[in-house]
């Protein structure tokens, strides 16, 4: 009833958290700040786990997903329910080396492997890097956290893989102010509830992406839970 429901929006949320050896780029003032904002993070092994457990939101960071690419792909029960979390709208934020993880394949020194498949493109690692230095990112109206549409966010970006094939109809949350983000005018891929970008962003500095990402983790929850956790 209602008052299962109201109990249900006081616990704790839940938020996945990639860290292993493909992805561990986070400021640890940031992983506080998700606390100190009322999540429990739940850690999750890309490598090893072969599902996923029971998550409000999922963050996956940067990292070095070439560098454990057999691995990435080898995980497939991991990949397909990442991707069925995601596309049935489990709130995600994803960036530089996530970004690359959640996309159709990465390319790297003439071998391609399968990766998550939610982001319609393919990561091609280069040698040289393609951005790095500060970037200026200007919200558009397609930016899903609230408040967004009106704000300049500041972080950094620093990638040797580009998005290649990417579909022309997607939506963006992000225009470069300054910086190259996923095609150079371009950055924060909306699809579902998903946010991914080449940008990092550091909470408190420029960004305040922390308690924003938090609280459409807890909006999200409570329009699945329905009228009576909204209106709780």
């Amino acid at each position: 009833g209602a008052g299962a429901a109201a109990a249900a929006g006081r616990r704790a949320l839940r938020i996945g958290v990639a860290r292993d050896r493909a992805f561990g780029f986070y400021y640890p003032g940031d992983l506080a700040a998700l606390e100190a904002a009322g999540a429990e993070l739940v850690f999750v092994d890309t490598l090893r786990d072969a599902g996923l457990p029971a998550l409000d939101g999922l963050v996956i960071g940067g990292g070095f997903p070439e560098a454990c690419l057999d691995a990435l792909a080898a995980n497939a029960p991991l990949r397909g329910a990442l991707r069925a979390a995601i596309e049935g709208g489990l709130p995600t934020y994803a960036e530089c080396g996530g970004l690359m993880y959640l996309a159709r394949s990465i390319r790297w020194q003439g071998r391609s492997a399968p990766m998550v498949g939610v982001i319609p493109a393919d990561a091609v690692m280069h040698e040289r890097s393609v951005a790095r230095g500060y970037v200026r990112l200007q919200e558009t109206e397609d930016m899903p956290w609230a408040g967004g549409g009106a704000g300049v966010v500041q972080g950094h970006e620093f990638h040797h893989s580009s998005l290649e094939n990417l579909d022309p109809g997607l939506r963006y949350a992000y225009r470069m102010q300054r910086g190259h983000g996923i095609d150079g005018r371009h950055d924060g891929l909306v699809l579902h509830r998903l946010l991914a970008s080449y940008a990092h962003l550091r909470s408190g500095a420029g960004a305040a992406w922390v308690p924003r990402f938090v609280d459409f983790v807890r909006r999200a929850r409570a329009e699945r839970a329905g009228p009576a956790m909204l209106a709780a």
